[in-house]
């Protein structure tokens, strides 16, 4: 999986591309811990490029939406596809997550 990162104010989007797995989470941990080393207030999954998600990759981002919490950030998800919606669906996760269909929208929810 390849990922970008940027910073809009106080805002880190992580742009992730490619299979989402438990053996690509490593690069995301480091990104992760990058963004909270930055003291951000939040970040951004963007997922709008992700074309699957397997079992670690949802137990990662329910650890993440609970580590963002304990730190006082928020974790969002933007541009979910179709797929990746179902599978949050179907495993009762969804409604765990703030989900944004734009990127945009989940940036600017922050201010």
């Amino acid at each position: 999986m390849k990922i970008e990162s940027q910073k809009y104010n106080d805002v880190m989007v992580l742009r992730l591309q490619g299979d989402f797995t438990g053996e690509t989470l490593k690069s995301l941990e480091d990104e992760t811990s990058n963004a909270f080393a930055a003291k951000v207030s939040g970040i951004v999954l963007d997922m709008n490029k992700v074309v699957f998600m397997d079992s670690q990759a949802l137990e990662y981002m329910v650890d993440l939406t609970e580590q963002c919490r304990e730190n006082t950030r928020q974790l969002k998800l933007a541009g979910l596809d179709e797929t990746c919606t179902k599978i949050l669906e179907l495993t009762g996760l969804l409604p765990q997550f703030d989900t944004y269909t734009e990127l945009t929208e989940a940036v600017k929810s922050f201010a």
